[in-house]
């Protein structure tokens, strides 16, 4: 079998930040990614879940919800991939530090009930926070 694109760079020379990984029949994935691949410090699977609840709602309630496509984690929890049409980097940047700029104001977890989620009781509001606190400290840099 082919070795699929996101397993063909060197995970070793890839840093914090955001990443274009390519355009696919018009859709562009973005590597968000939060933690230094194999730098032993990944993403709490209860944060990480939260932050995929939290950043999905806010990106398809946004004005680009019409260009979002997914957002979801990395299997590898270093990250997430936000899969987008119609945006440049300069408009993904902008979307994105929207985005996290509204994390603080959650008081819950959208999409936790049981009826909503799949694991709806793994689920850690406040580390998410913070994680996305410090994401958006590295977009602020972009």
């Amino acid at each position: 079998m082919e070795k699929i694109p996101s397993f063909s760079k060197n995970h070793d020379e890839l840093k914090r930040g955001l990443h274009e990984c390519g355009i696919s029949h018009g859709v562009t994935t973005w590597d968000l990614r939060f933690k230094t691949p194999n730098g032993g410090d990944y993403l709490d699977s209860a944060a990480m879940h939260t932050i995929e609840h939290l950043i999905a709602t806010i990106v398809r309630n946004s004005a680009h919800k019409n260009d979002i496509i997914y957002f979801g984690p990395m299997g590898c929890r270093t990250g997430f991939y936000l899969l987008t049409v119609n945006l440049d980097r300069g408009g993904v940047i902008n979307l994105l530090k929207d985005s996290f700029k509204l994390v603080p104001d959650f008081s819950e977890v959208p999409g936790n009930k049981r009826e909503e989620c799949g694991n709806y009781l793994e689920h850690d509001l406040e580390s998410a926070k913070r994680e996305c606190a410090e994401y958006l400290e590295l977009l602020e840099g972009v």
